[in-house]
């Protein structure tokens, strides 16, 4: 009766691997082996000269005992030793002193305490492996876009539960101002961060890290996700605003304009989900001071002087420019420092020379564009900050030909002399 009894249990312990996701037959194996050997060892005080034999499809177990023949009386250990005459008398009639003799043991027989132990210790590594298997899946998604449906909101924490039911933590500290969860809701985030303390894993999700933004427009946008547009730079304060620097590898698109969307059909999506976070597109640039002008947008800027081992930049502005520059409580020339990597300092230009200053823009009908466009690259913005620089400098940084700045500093001067 209690090999009866028993048999259904094993069976039930190699059912419940069969459920586990992530977990090869190879592994499945050498657990239960592990399992049945350290309730064994307990049993028999070793394992040493026991033989497992497991077959997880059927769902059964073999397990000998190898055993050594000694002399009738002469047994000191049973669990390592037998007798001649029970060797014998145990199907092995031709058995001999110090030959080895093999016994099968079968696990039922030991009652259900053994089976209660069996189960436990099984139990335990198979929610070990879990942990493993989870922590392992995770931890290579890390910086991914992840959804959870709210099971419960704490006030420094809201836990989430995926499609698989494992838990993501969603601190406080990692919420966007604003954000309020109901039991039940979807709520989409990146996964900041995974570790795996006393084999215990925990999954923490995020949705102010800048990862986050990143993922929301390679999901909006197709492009991104196609490898057709890059993202080069983000900067965030999360629940306030945002910049993003984006790169097309392909002339025929505009990066800024895929991003945004016909009439700002893409971007909507995002600021929704951020809260109504507002972000600035802007062209990306391996030219620092172009990047730091656009960064500084919509102000517009008239000359930088860059200190690039400093990584720090001086932006001169005119002083109804300067406002716009730093932005509602410092946000606009934060993020630009955050996205371009320099320390900003914002300068006016509060020379007599500099407010009657013009634009290198208005001078497309006696410049040729490209020449502009080259000048501003290299943070000329504006005629008096192309006659204010040495003529050398010009040349060299600008790539122009001498004969070329001559004529560009004639036509400036020219206009302020008129």
């Amino acid at each position: 009766m209690a090999k009866k009894e028993a048999t259904p249990n094993m069976v039930e312990q190699f059912a419940e691997f069969k459920e586990l996701k992530n977990i090869d037959k190879t592994t499945m194996i050498s657990v239960l082996e592990e399992s049945f050997r350290n309730v064994l060892a307990k049993m028999f005080g070793t394992d040493e000269n026991l033989d497992v034999i497991l077959n997880p499809d059927k769902g059964d177990v073999q397990i000998f005992q190898n055993l050594t023949v000694v002399p009738d009386g002469e047994v000191e250990n049973p669990n390592l030793q037998i007798s001649l005459s029970d060797a014998r008398a145990d199907d092995d009639p031709d058995a001999e002193v110090g030959e080895e003799h093999t016994k099968e043991i079968f696990f039922d027989k030991f009652g259900r305490r053994a089976i209660l132990n069996l189960r436990q210790t099984l139990q335990s590594k198979i929610l070990d492996l879990q942990h493993e298997a989870v922590f392992e899946k995770f931890k290579d998604l890390e910086g991914e876009l992840v959804s959870g449906e709210v099971y419960q909101t704490w006030s420094r924490e809201t836990l989430l539960l995926d499609d698989e039911k494992n838990e993501l933590l969603l601190p406080k500290s990692e919420s966007i101002p604003g954000d309020f969860f109901r039991k039940g809701e979807t709520v989409r985030a990146v996964i900041a961060n995974v570790d795996n303390k006393n084999n215990n894993p925990k999954i923490t999700v995020s949705r102010t890290n800048e990862q986050f933004l990143r993922r929301l427009f390679e999901l909006e946008v197709p492009e991104i996700h196609d490898g057709l547009i890059s993202i080069r730079a983000v900067a965030r304060i999360p629940g306030e605003r945002a910049k993003i620097a984006v790169e097309s590898y392909d002339d025929r698109i505009d990066p800024v304009g895929a991003c945004v969307g016909v009439k700002g059909s893409r971007i909507h999506g995002i600021v929704r989900e951020l809260r109504n976070e507002n972000i600035d597109v802007i062209n990306y640039t391996a030219n620092p001071s172009l990047f730091i002008q656009r960064a500084l947008s919509p102000a517009k800027v008239s000359s930088i002087r860059l200190d690039e081992e400093e990584k720090k930049a001086e932006v001169f502005l005119r002083p109804e420019e300067v406002s716009l520059a730093i932005g509602k409580n410092g946000l606009n020339i934060k993020l630009a420092s955050m996205l371009t990597g320099y320390t900003i300092d914002v300068y006016r230009d509060t020379d007599d020379a500099y407010e009657e200053d013009i634009y290198l823009d208005d001078f497309k009908d006696e410049i040729d564009e490209w020449i502009i466009e080259a000048l501003k690259n290299e943070g000329f913005v504006t005629a008096k900050s192309v006659l204010n620089a040495p003529r050398d400098m010009i040349i060299e940084k600008a790539d122009l030909e001498e004969e070329t700045v001559d004529n560009i500093l004639a036509i400036l001067r020219a206009e302020f002399e008129d």
